[in-house]
C-alpha cells in the first residue's frame, strides 16, 4: 500500500535546490564507480588537487584567449607582415629591444657581483654574501646599481643584434645563392651575426662604460645614467666612453657567434629528433625549444667570451687616462694573470644561460605575436640537391 506522505527522498528533492544549505541534485550525482576506481569521498586530498587542475586549465585556457585576442589586435594595426619586408625587420628589431633590454636589466644584481669580483676576487666569497653586504651597506636599490645603463646600453644592442642578425642572414643568402647558403649555414650565421653584433656594440659602448664604473666603484660614482655619460665626457671626453670600445668587440663577438650559430643548430637538432617537424608544433612547444636551445647555447657562449668580459671590466675601471689599449690589456694581464681572467666564471654561466634563454624566448614569442615564424629549426630547400 502506498504511504499518504512524501518519502525523505521525495523532500530531498524537491527543497534541496532553495535550502540555503542544501546542494542542487545535478552536482551530487556521480557516474557509476568501476570495481578498480577507488572511493574518492576516502581521499579528499584527491578532489583539491582536481580543482586545482581545473582552475590551473581554466587560467591557462583564458590567458591563451586574451593573447589571441592581442595578437590579433597588433597585427590589423601593423598590416600584414611580409617576410623580410621593411616591416619585418623592424618587428626584429623591436622584439630584439624588448628580448636584451628585459633580461639584462633583470640580471643586474647577479652582473653587479660578477663586476665587483672580477676587479677583486677577494671583495665577496660568494652571491649571497655579496648581497647581504650591499643591501646593508646601500639598501635595496644598491642591489640593483647600474640598472639604468644596462637598459638603454642592452635595449639598443638587442635591436641592432636580432634586427641585424635578420637582415644580414638574408643579405648574405641571397649574395651566395639559396644551395651555398644552406650548404654553409653555420658559416652564415656566423657571418651575420658577427656583423650585426659590430654595429650593435657601438650603441651600446658608452651605456657598457657607465655601467661598469657605477657597478665598480663603491659608493657609484654616478647617480645615474646621464650623470655618469656628463661625468666622463667632462674629464675625458667623448672618447672616454668609447675605451672599452675594442674588448667590448672582443667580448661581444665572439659571443653572439656562438649565441646565433648553435642556438640555430641546437634548435635544428632538436627539432630533428622530435616526431614530426617544426610546423607540428604549437606556440608553447615552440618557445619552450628556444629557451631550451637558448639556455644551452648560452653556456657556450659564456665559456667563450668570459676572458673579453672580465678585461673590460678592468679596463673600464682601472684604464688610466692617456694610456694606449695595449699597454693597458698587458699592466692588467701581469696583474692577475691567465687564472684571473677566469674570475666569475661559475656566476656568468647561471647568468649568461638564463639570460640567452630568456632571450630566445620573448623574442620567438614577440614574433609569434606578430604573427612571424619562430626562428631555427627551418627544414632544408625544398627540391633543392644539396651536397
Amino acid at each position: 500500500m502506498p504511504l499518504l506522505f512524501p518519502t525523505q527522498g521525495t523532500l530531498s528533492e524537491v527543497f534541496s535546490s532553495s535550502h540555503p544549505f542544501g546542494t542542487p541534485k545535478s552536482e551530487i550525482v556521480q557516474p557509476p564507480r568501476t570495481k578498480h576506481q577507488a572511493r574518492s569521498e576516502l581521499y579528499p586530498a584527491w578532489s583539491v588537487v582536481d580543482d586545482a587542475k581545473a582552475k590551473t586549465v581554466q587560467l591557462s585556457d583564458a590567458a591563451a584567449q586574451e593573447f589571441e585576442k592581442a595578437s590579433s589586435k597588433a597585427q590589423a594595426k601593423a598590416g600584414k607582415i611580409e617576410l623580410y619586408s621593411a616591416k619585418y625587420y623592424a618587428a626584429c628589431t623591436f622584439g630584439g629591444l624588448l628580448a636584451c633590454g628585459l633580461t639584462h636589466t633583470a640580471v643586474t644584481p647577479l652582473d653587479l657581483v660578477k663586476c665587483r669580483r672580477q676587479v677583486d676576487s677577494k671583495m665577496y666569497k660568494g652571491n649571497f654574501e655579496a648581497w647581504g653586504k650591499i643591501g646593508r651597506a646601500e639598501g635595496f636599490r644598491g642591489i640593483y646599481t647600474g640598472w639604468g645603463p644596462t637598459f638603454f646600453g642592452y635595449s639598443a644592442q638587442g635591436a641592432f643584434k636580432y634586427g641585424g642578425y635578420e637582415f644580414f642572414k638574408k643579405f648574405y643568402a641571397d649574395l651566395v645563392g639559396e644551395e651555398t647558403a644552406y650548404k654553409y649555414k653555420t658559416s652564415l650565421y656566423l657571418t651575420a651575426s658577427a656583423t650585426a653584433e659590430f654595429i650593435a656594440d657601438v650603441a651600446l659602448c658608452p651605456f657598457e662604460a657607465v655601467k661598469v664604473r657605477m657597478q665598480t666603484t663603491i659608493p657609484p660614482f654616478a647617480s645615474g645614467t646621464f650623470d655618469g655619460i656628463n661625468k666622463i665626457t667632462s674629464k675625458e671626453g667623448r672618447g672616454g666612453l668609447y675605451k672599452g670600445l675594442y674588448p667590448l668587440w672582443g667580448r661581444q663577438i665572439p659571443y653572439t657567434m656562438m649565441k646565433f650559430a648553435s642556438f640555430e643548430t641546437i634548435v635544428e637538432m632538436i627539432y630533428a629528433r622530435l616526431p614530426g617537424t617544426k610546423a607540428d608544433y604549437g606556440k608553447g612547444a615552440q618557445t619552450a625549444v628556444s629557451f631550451t636551445g637558448g639556455y644551452l647555447a648560452g653556456i657556450l657562449c659564456a665559456i667563450v667570451s668570459h676572458p673579453a668580459d672580465v678585461m673590460v671590466s678592468k679596463l673600464n675601471a682601472n684604464r688610466q687616462p692617456g694610456e694606449a689599449f695595449g699597454a693597458a690589456m698587458g699592466r692588467i694581464y701581469k696583474d692577475i694573470g691567465f687564472a684571473g681572467l677566469w674570475n666569475g666564471l661559475p656566476v656568468r654561466i647561471v647568468m649568461i644561460g638564463t639570460l640567452t634563454g630568456l632571450q630566445w624566448m620573448i623574442y620567438d614569442y614577440f614574433k609569434i605575436f606578430m604573427g612571424l615564424p619562430t626562428t631555427g629549426g627551418a627544414a632544408p630547400p625544398p627540391n633543392k640537391n644539396v651536397a
